[in-house]
């Protein structure tokens, strides 16, 4: 599937993907974007290799001037507005990728579990562990719609984070999304160095 260029890759940051995907062994080989824990202050925006075949069905293409690029299908609304750029500088040159939208929630309707949890989360839940230094992230959710968390910063290793998690994190978690079956947490906490009740 074809469309319209969603995302801005400059003409210095274009000659330079050419010219590293001349030089790659395959023919048919373009570049794959997608953002790592998107709509999360932790967003990631990446570019991986994608011979012929690797990409992904949901994955929209697009073509530039002598080569393409897949766009991870649910990284999509997350990339619009996006620019890559290729600096020159003495190392060499650098790509520098700029995406206003990839760290912002989308809680549209047809938003996924995981993009409610991240909204919950960084909306509601973690400005109030903000204020005993502490924080809780996704990690992944599991094939029956169970959260797994973990905790940071002074809810590490914190002796009260399980009441945090029962009757504050999961119970939000479950009032807000009512299709989510659980919360797990994975945090270690015998690192108890930050925890804010030891």
């Amino acid at each position: 599937m074809m469309a319209e260029q969603l995302i801005d890759i400059t003409e210095t940051a274009q000659d330079y993907l050419r010219d590293l995907l001349s030089k790659q062994d395959q023919a048919e080989i373009g570049v794959r974007i997608f953002v790592e824990r998107p709509g999360t202050p932790h967003a990631e925006c990446c570019m991986a290799y994608c011979p012929e075949g690797e990409q992904e069905e949901s994955d929209v293409r697009y073509d530039y001037e002598g080569f393409h690029a897949w766009i991870e299908g649910k990284s999509v609304r997350y990339l619009e507005d996006a620019v890559i750029d290729y600096k020159k500088d003495s190392m060499g040159g650098q790509l520098t990728f700029r995406a206003p939208k990839s760290r912002v929630p989308d809680i549209s309707e047809d938003a996924t579990i995981e993009e409610k949890i991240n909204y919950v989360l960084y909306a509601e839940i973690n400005p109030n562990l903000a204020a005993h230094g502490g924080s809780v992230q996704l990690l992944e959710l599991t094939d029956d719609n169970v959260a797994v968390l973990e905790f940071g910063g002074g809810c590490q290793g914190c002796s009260v984070v399980d009441v945090t998690l029962r009757d504050g994190v999961e119970k939000t978690l479950q009032e807000r999304i009512p299709e989510l079956a659980g919360v797990r947490d994975k945090t270690d906490h015998t690192v108890t160095d930050n925890a804010y009740y030891s």
